[in-house]
């Protein structure tokens, strides 16, 4: 028996959440609906300039991670965070989860802060992220503890955790220990900006390795150089035994062995979208570990979007399986 259902890696981060119009965020120089990479200075300079804030440890594998333990999952998680206040905060929090999380933390004298990530929430619910990665950009392929990926089901590998001088190494040596023990590797592609980045290098690693590859539209459009939704779909699917591809209120495509399931959005009031492509791909594994029809898979990563955005926070505050449980999916 396997001691994890999914072991995540990603970029360790705390969240700060802001409400913002969007005249302020042309103001504050902020693209809207986009992942922008910041500096120290700027991250400093941007948070004395936005309104009351809410921290909340975040991370987008992070948040999977404790969706996945918020439904009782087995999990754990590989992100580097330092010795210091954020740092503090984001291990509690995540181990508060039910998560176990043993990553070495970077020193207290380390010249990079704990990374954190200012989230602009525009009142359509959009969110533009500022993200500093700090020492999570150092996490490299000593960070990657391989008994902890052989006891694993699944591993679930962060996009954007691409951005850093080791991340690459510290993948491959992820994925090679999880094939070797017959684990299932987990993709999420995190943003179309961040596909831009690493197109080819996350193409190999889609081909050579991936079993379960999440994107979202926008993503799926910018991996396969298409502006045709139906050419992307299908190419990806011919890549991945999975493809979980979210649609935004048109729900989640389901894709996986020539056959194809449509999982429809659950109504919601959108009151920050943050997070929902980590809740939806958090419900999802958990499901696909138990062995659900994949299309039960699909409709409770749905929900599980759906409770995300209704609030601010990429965390659950309602129990998941009551609403589960409600649409018959338990």
């Amino acid at each position: 028996m396997s001691k994890f259902d999914v072991v995540g890696i990603g970029n360790a981060m705390v969240d700060i959440l802001s409400r913002c119009d969007d005249a302020n965020l042309g103001t504050l120089d902020v693209d809207k609906g986009i992942m922008q990479l910041i500096d120290m200075p700027r991250a400093v300079d941007l948070y004395a300039r936005i309104g009351p804030a809410k921290e909340i440890s975040g991370g987008s594998a992070a948040n999977t991670i404790a969706v996945i333990a918020a439904l009782g999952g087995k999990t754990a998680y590989v992100g580097k965070v330092k010795d210091d206040q954020l740092g503090h905060i984001f291990a509690h929090d995540l181990r508060a989860q039910g998560a176990v999380y043993e990553t070495p933390l970077a020193p207290s004298d380390a010249a990079d802060e704990t990374g954190r990530c200012i989230v602009l929430v525009t009142p359509d619910g959009e969110r533009s992220m500022n993200t500093y990665l700090g020492v999570t950009e150092h996490l490299g392929p000593d960070d990657i503890n391989e008994a902890q990926i052989a006891d694993a089901k699944i591993i679930y590998l962060e996009g954007y955790r691409f951005d850093g001088p080791e991340s690459h190494a510290a993948f491959a040596k992820a994925i090679k220990a999880a094939k070797a023990h017959g684990a299932m590797v987990s993709l999420t592609l995190s943003d179309p900006f961040c596909v831009e980045r690493h197109r080819d290098a996350f193409r190999q690693m889609i081909v050579d390795g991936v079993d379960v590859l999440f994107s979202n539209r926008v993503e799926l459009l910018s991996m396969y150089e298409t502006e045709d939704f139906e050419v992307a779909l299908t190419q990806a699917s011919h890549e991945v035994k999975i493809l979980a591809c979210t649609h935004s209120e048109h729900g989640a495509h389901i894709l996986s062995g020539g056959e194809r399931w449509h999982a429809p959005a659950d109504p919601v009031e959108i009151v920050d979208a943050t997070g929902a492509g980590d809740a939806f791909a958090g419900a999802f594994l958990w499901a696909l570990v138990r062995e659900y029809p994949l299309e039960v898979c699909g409709r409770m990563g749905c929900v599980a979007a759906s409770e995300m955005i209704s609030h601010i926070g990429a965390r659950p505050e309602a129990n998941l399986k009551e609403l589960f449980k409600a649409r018959g999916l338990l």
